[in-house]
């Protein structure tokens, strides 16, 4: 059994600012986003142009913030919002749901897409294999401040978190999730994206690879107290989960129809 290691959440203050590992950690997945893109598209590797990318990658995080509050609004706590609404405002609370996130993406690649004359699958085809780090990068924020933690377990590599307050070991589920959602997810993508792929294929491969590898790790995931278990003893990230592997199937047979092109 191992004991969470307590991380101070605040990683550093200016003054009168604390800077919180949480918040590092979205500029850590933005960054690492934005040199991979550039990288990419220095390389003759895509099509869009560098200033294009630039760009779209902080509208993106624009879409991403924003539709990530809102969707853990109306996904997981809809009742307490609307019962008292400059609440959704409150973000140094927490709360963000990763698929209310996913749709705010999804929304601008549509707009700026629209906007600068580009497909939505050519814009997402590329965006898709930068997306897994910063998921891995949120999970580590989420593991430094002890939140998310899992079910009880006694594998040896169990872990007791200070937020149960109940002394049980726990599966550490936010390095699962580290793993698959992001790691594992990331070399996957990045290396099949390097060759010419067939329009809209590497988008479905990204949907139903997190969709799954989300699915699994939250069996290992404690359910939030305020839900619960779901129909079919379901958690709600699972049940958020199976229209993304569902829309990833539907993509994957939809882009054996399409020419490949470089992403």
């Amino acid at each position: 059994m191992l004991q969470h290691p307590h991380f101070d959440p605040v990683a550093f203050t200016l003054g009168p600012l604390a800077v919180h590992w949480y918040g590092l950690m979205y500029i850590v997945g933005f960054a690492a986003a934005w040199y991979l893109g550039r990288w990419k598209i220095q390389r003759g590797l895509s099509t869009i142009r560098l200033t294009d990318f630039e760009d779209l990658l902080f509208i993106c995080m624009l879409g991403a913030v924003f539709g990530g509050r809102l969707g853990y609004v109306f996904f997981y706590k809809p009742a307490q919002f609307l019962s008292d609404p400059l609440t959704i405002f409150y973000l140094w609370e927490g709360g963000m749901s990763f698929h209310g996130g996913l749709i705010g993406v999804l929304l601008a690649i549509a707009l700026y897409g629209y906007a600068r004359k580009y497909s939505f699958f050519v814009l997402s085809d590329f965006l898709a294999p930068l997306v897994p780090l910063g998921l891995a990068a949120g999970r580590l924020g989420n593991f430094i401040n002890g939140e998310l933690w899992g079910r009880t377990t006694n594998v040896p590599w169990g872990m007791v978190f200070a937020g149960p307050q109940d002394g049980l070991a726990r599966h550490p589920s936010q390095l699962y999730q580290f793993g698959l959602e992001g790691i594992a997810l990331f070399i996957f993508l990045w290396f099949y994206a390097l060759k010419p792929r067939p329009t809209g294929r590497i988008s479905a491969y990204f949907l139903m690879g997190y969709g799954v590898a989300r699915f699994i790790a939250e069996w290992f995931r404690e359910p939030d107290d305020f839900l619960g278990l779901l129909t079919a003893n379901l958690s709600m990230g699972q049940w958020l989960s199976l229209p993304m592997i569902l829309a990833g199937v539907i993509l994957y047979r939809f882009s054996a129809t399409q020419s490949r092109h470089a992403q």
